[in-house]
């Protein structure tokens, strides 16, 4: 199963938004919701191009209520995630998965909730720490090099 993960824009309840709108309401329908982290809606599907689907009739909604949209797909990274715009690359076969672990956004995760990313490079297999606070844990989030670059 691949997962999706929506991280909600600070200033909205997100799972409020989404299923209030009747279009995006029945796009997700059909999924079990959960929210692993405040804010945030997480759902499976069959495949990243199922999940990257998805995300694309969402993304009305994902542009407006969403500051982040992640995939964890088990044929990249049992632990790692996606970003959305790495997973349709993925997808579409112009990158393919073993070749996406190098540039990383790593979020903390403290009280329940992913705070402050930063960016970061794998150097030798190892992730450097993270430091802009002290956290609970960290998720990361591998990224294209456009991405990365943005620092966004």
């Amino acid at each position: 199963m691949t997962r999706v993960c929506l991280l909600g824009a600070p200033d909205v309840n997100l799972r409020y938004e989404l299923l209030s709108r009747e279009t995006a309401r029945a796009a997700l329908a059909t999924y079990d919701l959960s929210e692993p982290f405040e804010n945030a809606l997480a759902l499976d599907t069959v495949s990243v191009g199922a999940a990257v689907s998805l995300m694309n009739d969402l993304n009305w909604y994902l542009v407006r209520y969403v500051d982040d949209a992640l995939v964890l797909d088990p044929s990249v990274s049992d632990e790692e995630w996606l970003s959305r715009d790495l997973a349709e690359e993925v997808r579409d076969g112009d990158v393919a998965p073993g070749e996406t672990g190098g540039l990383l956004k790593m979020y903390g995760v403290e009280a329940g909730r992913l705070v402050e990313p930063m960016f970061v490079t794998r150097v030798d297999d190892a992730v450097p720490e993270y430091d802009l606070r002290d956290v609970d844990e960290t998720v990361l989030v591998r990224v294209t090099e456009d991405e990365f670059g943005a620092g966004y």
